[in-house]
């Protein structure tokens, strides 16, 4: 019976994985396996603003405001505020003023914020307290800390609930020296008496390590009403504040947490808020080691939120809503792997022990295909698999801009407005997505990308200076309509009358390396269709950004990000009074129209609605009619996920994804153990080609012992 036992259990274990870069207990455990390239550098909200950082600190902390998970165009939600506040204007006597004062009236605006009750951070030695009531460990010696050395080998923790001063304390360290906090410059200037704290601040003489106790200072911008109700005053009105309301900037921060890791000696051990947040989210940070690997474990204190019940009309039939109502998180465990290498991330993920991925270079062929409409869809072999492919579409743009102070390109004549109209058709922008971005890229059709507020699809959301709407989609003007534009230029067949030869422009770029060539060589095929000689000008990044500051630059590559999912963060874009020559502004064209300005500052005050989209609609004819941009494409981010993963509409607003997530992992252990049987015939073949090896050295020994004996 022992022997069948033990045959049984290696015929188990023979039919296991045998390449599982983790136990079989975690696969079949409640626990996402994901993936990190590099070593976030700042774990401190007030310092953190990187892409890599925010994987972290968006599953941690948790400011006032997040964006709604599933509805379109992207909206603000309450995370830990009762609701998105709403600003009170105040003139310079402090009285009340309507909402829609004049902006030159209004000399504060107030925010004023109420945080939900029996919200408690995450356990953390830093809240730990002895019988009396004294906290354990804020006055250790060295010896202690370099006793303890690693936050897991402290005896004790404790927790309290979150208050409305944990958010001013934040809001002050916003204006610590010694974060260098990379929105202070901005947020100087809006709330009320931050730029002056910091300045004060920078005149104290502490240590590097010593405990700056912020709540000894006054910030007149940020102050305590109750014990859940806080109030920010902004020196001037600026409508997209509550946007910032959702950022991990705004985030509490216990006093407690900047009191123990200021201790002399913890960041000799790496105790510090940038190894080790403490926050109030459904997630705290267990294990650090970026080397290796980045784990994420469930709040045991998280309180009480639920996945939404509504979303896009779309979002039922994809499944989005099944959990509606549930508690958060679904997932106990996040585990990051450091991967610095795509191919063999790539490879674990088709092995299943990658959860969900991006599309690699390497194996983007055999992932996705296009269909006959120009859609990505899975290839047969992926769909045999059952992943699913999501599609999003990201708040950015890509564009080449036209230097408007340039005396060929620029200006407001007739001569040169056509002529970077007929460029704008000339250049197919379809095409250089497709040859270039594995077509993962929209075509603009102006500066908003699709879920900004403002943009419009279908036949009302064309440039029709660019596309034309038929057959039910927006379509390219053809060549002859280009050629047509240059004529009427003065550029006919693309001479220049004054030379009597081709015209010769600039595009100014970066020094690069081998691979941009390919894309310089397609840009001057673009310019030739029309018989317009392109010279590229490469030159090193410093000298580049000297040449946009000083309007030296003829036409040139740019793009924008956005801070926030507002109209106003790309429209601003072409804001005159934010010329790069002028302002050294984000305006990189120098784009200066009057009508636009002023629809501009109309419209940035403006709440959304119908109102809101006129103007809009207002300003996009002006820049489409004066083409200072070839609009160039959104880019698109292709994830891909196993059919075990739930709750995985992509959301390029939200950093605070994770909660959302679900795992099946019964069906993850089903296909892991089909997706990697291992190959036993080989070893058995192997195994009874050395037993078939030994036998006569075995049976030679035999008669030599019993020709010993007797």
């Amino acid at each position: 019976m022992l022997i069948v036992l033990s045959a049984g259990q290696a015929y188990g274990a023979l039919t296991e994985p045998w390449n599982a870069p983790y136990p079989l207990g975690a696969r079949g455990s409640s626990v996402l396996f994901s993936t990190f390239q590099e070593r976030p550098k700042h774990l401190d909200p007030a310092s953190s603003y990187s892409e890599n950082e925010a994987l972290f600190t968006g599953q941690v902390y948790e400011p006032p405001l997040q964006y709604h998970f599933l509805k379109r165009p992207y909206t603000l939600a309450p995370l830990t505020a009762e609701a998105v506040p709403s600003p009170v204007y105040l003139d310079a006597q402090g009285r009340m003023l309507p909402a829609d004062a004049p902006d030159q009236d209004i000399k504060r605006a107030v925010y004023r914020l109420k945080i939900r009750p029996g919200i408690r951070f995450a356990p953390h030695p830093a809240f730990a307290r002895d019988a009396a009531g004294r906290a354990r460990y804020h006055t250790l010696t060295r010896a202690e800390i370099d006793h303890f050395g690693a936050l897991e080998n402290f005896p004790y923790t404790g927790t309290r609930e979150l208050t409305a001063a944990d958010y001013v304390y934040e809001i002050a360290r916003l204006a610590h020296p010694h974060l260098h906090s990379p929105i202070l410059g901005v947020m100087g200037r809006y709330i009320l008496g931050l730029d002056v704290l910091a300045k004060r601040l920078r005149s104290e003489d502490f240590a590097e390590d010593a405990y700056l106790d912020l709540r000894q200072f006054e910030l007149p911008g940020a102050r305590v009403i109750d014990r859940y109700t806080f109030e920010i005053t902004l020196a001037e009105k600026y409508p997209q504040f509550v946007f910032w309301l959702a950022m991990s900037f705004f985030a509490p921060v216990p006093w407690e947490a900047d009191a123990f890791y200021a201790q002399p000696g913890m960041a000799a051990h790496n105790l510090s808020l940038d190894w080790h947040p403490v926050g109030t989210g459904p997630y705290r940070l267990r294990e650090n080691n970026p080397n290796r690997r980045m784990v994420l474990v469930r709040n045991p204190d998280f309180h009480d939120e639920r996945y939404p019940s509504e979303g896009e009309a779309s979002d039922a039939a994809r499944g989005f809503l099944k959990r509606a109502g549930a508690r958060l998180p679904f997932i106990d465990e996040v585990d990051f792997m450091l991967e610095r290498e795509e191919i063999p991330e790539w490879n674990k993920f088709l092995q299943g022990y990658y959860d969900s991925s991006g599309v690699a270079p390497d194996g983007f062929d055999q992932a996705i295909r296009f269909n006959v409409d120009g859609q990505p869809e899975l290839t047969p072999v992926m769909a045999a698999r059952h992943i699913v492919l999501n599609v999003a579409t990201q708040p950015s743009i890509s564009y080449l801009g036209f230097n408007m102070l340039d005396s060929v390109v620029g200006g407001e004549s007739a001569r040169a407005r056509l002529l970077r109209q007929a460029i704008a058709v000339a250049v197919d922008i379809e095409e250089m997505i497709s040859i270039f971005g594995n077509g993962r890229g929209v075509p603009a059709q102006g500066p908003l990308p699709p879920g900004i507020f403002g943009h419009r699809e279908g036949a009302a959301g064309i440039n029709p200076v660019v596309y034309e709407w038929k057959d039910g989609r927006a379509q390219r003007r053809p060549l002859t309509q280009a050629q047509a534009l240059l004529r009427e230029a003065g550029y006919p067949a693309g001479v220049d009358p004054t030379t009597g030869h081709p015209l010769v422009l600039y595009f100014d770029a970066t020094t690069t390396g081998p691979d941009m060539k390919s894309l310089f060589n397609w840009y001057r095929k673009q310019f030739a269709k029309l018989g317009i000689e392109l010279v590229i000008r490469t030159t090193d990044y410093n000298r580049f950004q000297d040449k946009m500051k000083k309007g030296q630059a003829q036409i040139f590559s740019w793009g924008w990000n956005a801070d926030y999912p507002d109209p106003e963060n790309f429209l601003f874009l072409l804001y005159g009074p934010h010329s790069k020559v002028s302002t050294d502004g984000e305006n990189a064209t120098n784009y200066a129209n009057p009508a636009f300005d002023a629809l501009f500052r109309q419209m940035r005050s403006l709440p959304d609605g119908a109102v809101r989209q006129a103007v809009i609609d207002r300003l996009l004819t002006l820049v489409r009619y004066d083409c200072p941009w070839i609009w160039g494409f959104h880019p698109q981010a292709y994830s891909l996920q196993h059919a075990w993963v739930g709750n995985a509409k992509p959301n390029t607003m939200a950093r605070n994804g994770l909660k959302y997530r679900s795992i099946d992992p019964t069906l993850r252990v089903a296909q892991q153990r089909e997706w990697n049987q291992p190959v036993t015939r080989v070893l058995l073949w192997a195994g009874g080609f050395a037993v078939a090896g030994l036998i006569p050295a075995l049976v030679g020994q035999y008669r030599r012992r019993r020709a010993t004996a007797l």
